[in-house]
């Protein structure tokens, strides 16, 4: 004779996109990365890179075509896509500059992301994406001894192209940014513009971001915050 028994109710929800599925959809992006939680926003950072490049090689090839020369890429000559037609792959693509700040504790965890970051800054010709890396245990900004490292930095890196703290190419920054100064220079960079601000990390800091992006002076930058906390 057989006994039934009860067995416990399994649900199963998802999966869930990630925040920054969304940056494509903006001409202006800001990436936010705390510790580890630079990871999702350093995926944006190369494929913004990827993308951009490929646009270029995919223009330098139109353009040999169109003068009669030869392309690795396009063999014969071919008449430029018309814009949003929907056959070109990158018409989704619409960034046009992208700000990358990357804050942690500790100046070994640079070395996580040194190759992307190093192949990011090989790959960016028109400097579409800045990146800033913020080391906090370090003397803050402004401090007599980060003066006097920040000025060794500055040689070093104009000499080698080697940033000796982060050891990559992008030149590293002490205590932790001023969120104020970051987004009103932004908004002055891009007056009346829609940014994406996409932030992995902890929730206090969104606090800030929330605090940072509501800027007060005339025709300002609309932010967009989308979060990921950890």
């Amino acid at each position: 004779m057989s006994q039934s028994h009860s067995v416990p109710k399994i649900l199963i929800n998802g999966p869930y996109g990630a925040p920054t599925q969304d940056y494509k959809k903006y001409e202006i992006v800001v990436l936010i990365g705390l510790g580890i939680g630079a990871t999702p926003m350093i995926s944006v950072v190369k494929d913004i890179a990827t993308n951009i490049k490929a646009m270029e090689d995919e223009e330098n090839a139109i353009e040999e075509g169109s003068r009669g020369g030869t392309s690795p890429l396009l063999p014969t000559p071919m008449a430029k896509r018309k814009k949003g037609s929907g056959s070109d792959k990158h018409d989704q693509f619409k960034t046009k500059k992208a700000y990358f700040y990357w804050v942690t504790k500790e100046q070994g965890t640079f070395d996580w992301f040194k190759g992307v970051m190093n192949e990011v800054v090989e790959m960016d010709h028109n400097r579409v994406i800045e990146m800033h890396n913020y080391c906090t245990n370090v003397y803050e900004e402004g401090n007599a001894r980060s003066l006097l490292i920040s000025k060794l930095q500055s040689i070093i890196l104009a000499k080698s192209g080697i940033d000796f703290v982060a050891g990559t190419k992008v030149k590293s920054h002490f205590g932790r940014p001023n969120w104020d100064t970051v987004f009103q220079t932004i908004s002055n960079n891009h007056p009346g513009s829609k940014v994406g601000v996409f932030y992995c990390g902890a929730p206090a800091t969104m606090r800030d971001l929330k605090k940072a992006t509501k800027i007060s002076h005339p025709n300002p930058a609309k932010f967009v915050l989308h979060k990921e906390n950890f």
